[in-house]
């Protein structure tokens, strides 16, 4: 079984909202073994343009428990208020 990381690249939209977004979103997370690896904001560009300066890369055990997670009720709840707190890009990659 191999890891997945979902990786999301961001741009913070509503200042208010978004810490609601993000205090609620870890609750989701640990039913699907997922683990936050870290947050961070873009320092430098070495190649290319970055668009969304803020990311947060979150662990899970396999592909189908980030799938599992990002699918499941309790995530898509928390949908409609990260689209009004943030434009994302949400990606997962396998290893």
């Amino acid at each position: 079984m191999s890891e997945a990381f979902v990786v999301g690249q961001m741009t913070v939209k509503d200042p208010e909202k978004w810490p609601q977004y993000r205090s609620q979103v870890l609750a989701t997370l640990l039913p699907f073994g997922g683990e936050l690896v870290f947050r961070g904001e873009q320092a430098q560009s070495f190649s290319g343009v970055n668009p969304h300066p803020d990311i947060v890369v979150i662990r899970f055990p396999s592909l189908e428990q980030a799938q599992g997670w990002h699918g499941s009720a309790a995530y898509q709840k928390l949908i409609p208020l990260r689209q009004e707190a943030a434009d994302v890009v949400l990606t997962s990659y396998a290893t």
